[in-house]
């Protein structure tokens, strides 16, 4: 017969997880939905920012100036940042949280990470690292070792609070790896918002860029509906990293929503799950008792027998 201390314990134990798991909820519940409406404000801008990028590249041709180009940073040199050359590394920006509870969220974003580190090994492509959050640090510390993969580097600070100041450090390590010929491709590792209960684990490739044909300039339509001021090599150096940066700015948000998300959905099936263990050990605990009641009662039942006998 199980000792009832021991079942009386246990579910003390299991109604104190209960409030901390409802309260993590609740707490995510409440951040979510912030994250939520601040993802879907920032799509529209993004996708907008994506497209007048593409249409000046288009326009440009493919002819990059660098006639009096001041270059203060890495980020500030898009005639190397935009030039296409034989992908022999790549530079692969991981983004994941720093806590936990949060369900499968981390641990589907390292198994993402690992594979594409795979495939490109296969092909024979080195593969560097830069990794936002402590959760995918200690994931691939060790793993990274093992396949012969550099952490270039870390961020721990950057995925609580998005911000574009904090974007713009992370690219500007990764162009500066970028403009040397360290890396030939910059690929981003990350979640897409759907809804409440529910991300993508996605690929982006931020350089070089994808789907864009800077040899069509869509037969003059472009130089009729836009003007330069003071010219167009000089606005895209200005782009350039305002592209990059929000790229990486977009994909930071997206994240958030949906470790928060993840989180609360997390923490509504623990809470679930405690409840259904409380059920179960309250009835064990009241058999137990309604047992050890029962030998009590045959006890001085036979004690009482025993002195009329």
């Amino acid at each position: 017969m199980p000792n009832l201390k021991d079942i009386k314990n246990r579910i003390q134990s299991v109604q104190s997880t209960k409030k901390i798991t409802r309260a993590m909820k609740m707490v995510a519940a409440a951040k979510v939905k912030k994250a939520e409406n601040t993802v879907k404000a920032s799509r529209p801008f993004t996708r907008e920012l994506v497209n007048m990028f593409e249409k000046l590249l288009s326009s440009v041709g493919g002819q990059y100036s660098t006639f009096t180009l001041r270059v203060d940073h890495a980020i500030d040199n898009y005639p190397k940042l935009l030039e296409r050359r034989e992908v022999k590394n790549v530079g692969l920006l991981l983004i994941t949280s720093n806590k936990g509870l949060a369900g499968a969220y981390n641990a589907n974003l390292v198994k993402k990470t690992l594979k594409t580190i795979k495939d490109y090994q296969e092909q024979g492509i080195g593969v560097k690292l830069f990794i936002i959050g402590q959760k995918g640090i200690s994931a691939l510390t060790k793993k990274a070792k093992e396949l012969g993969v550099e952490i270039v580097n870390t961020y721990l600070n950057v995925i609580d609070k998005p911000n574009a100041t904090n974007s713009g450090i992370v690219i500007e390590d990764i162009a500066t790896l970028y403009v040397n010929g360290e890396i030939d491709k910059i690929e981003l590792i990350t979640t897409r918002f759907k809804n409440m209960v529910s991300y993508f684990v996605e690929n982006w490739t931020i350089l070089p860029l994808q789907n864009v044909n800077t040899n069509n300039k869509f037969d003059g339509v472009i130089e009729s509906l836009m003007e330069f001021e003071p010219d167009r090599h000089r606005i895209l150096q200005e782009i350039v990293p305002i592209y990059l940066t929000n790229i990486v700015y977009q994909a930071l948000l997206e994240a958030q929503a949906s470790e928060l998300a993840s989180r609360m959905t997390a923490m509504s099936a623990a809470t679930t799950n405690a409840e259904k263990m409380l059920h179960t050990l309250s009835i064990e605990y009241n058999k137990s008792r309604q047992a050890a009641i029962t030998n009590e009662i045959i006890e001085v039942a036979s004690g009482a027998n025993a002195q009329l006998g």
